[in-house]
């Protein structure tokens, strides 16, 4: 007896349906957090149809494709699950819709003004800045005006490297 193509699968099923071992449907969901199979007493995995067409794409992008895990990873985190979906299927008007809503999101996005995060803590001064000129005439200001986008995005960088910087110092102390 067929199941319904709604039915959820046990991993056997699942892993005959994929052609994959089951140990590798193990291994990805430790490796993608987008395969979440329900999972009942013991520990019993069900795999939703949804499950089964992500893996799939998954499965085609790594084997097929030739993409690392981390590739695939990267593709799901900037496309989505839909867009690998669609890969694994072989649906290309999808795959070049999902593409192109996300690249006119991206530039959406870009064209926006960048907004800097947190304000700095100590005040520097035009001479930490090799001026010449003492803290009597008052610190440096950031005119945005004056910054370039590029600028801006490079100070951001550094901002988020200094933070980091600053918690792995805070953990080790």
């Amino acid at each position: 007896m067929d199941k319904s193509p709604d039915a959820f699968r046990t991993i056997s099923e699942a892993a005959e349906e994929l052609d994959l071992p089951q140990h590798v449907l193990r291994f990805w969901e430790t490796r993608f957090s987008q395969i979440k199979p329900l999972k009942r007493g013991g520990g019993r995995r069900y795999y939703r149809p949804q499950d089964i067409d992500l893996i799939k794409g998954i499965r085609h992008m790594l084997y097929d494709q030739g993409y690392t895990i981390k590739g695939v990873q990267k593709l799901l985190r900037e496309n989505g699950n839909q867009f690998v979906v669609a890969i694994g299927r072989g649906d290309v008007a999808a795959v070049e819709a999902i593409a192109q809503s996300h690249q006119a999101e991206a530039e959406k996005t870009a064209s926006e003004e960048e907004v800097l995060v947190g304000t700095p803590k100590a005040r520097p001064s035009k001479r930490f800045f090799g001026l010449g000129r003492g803290e009597q005439e008052g610190p440096v200001t950031a005119d945005a005006a004056s910054l370039s986008r590029d600028n801006r995005a490079l100070l951001q960088e550094a901002l988020f490297d200094l933070l980091e910087c600053k918690r792995l110092l805070d953990q080790v102390r």
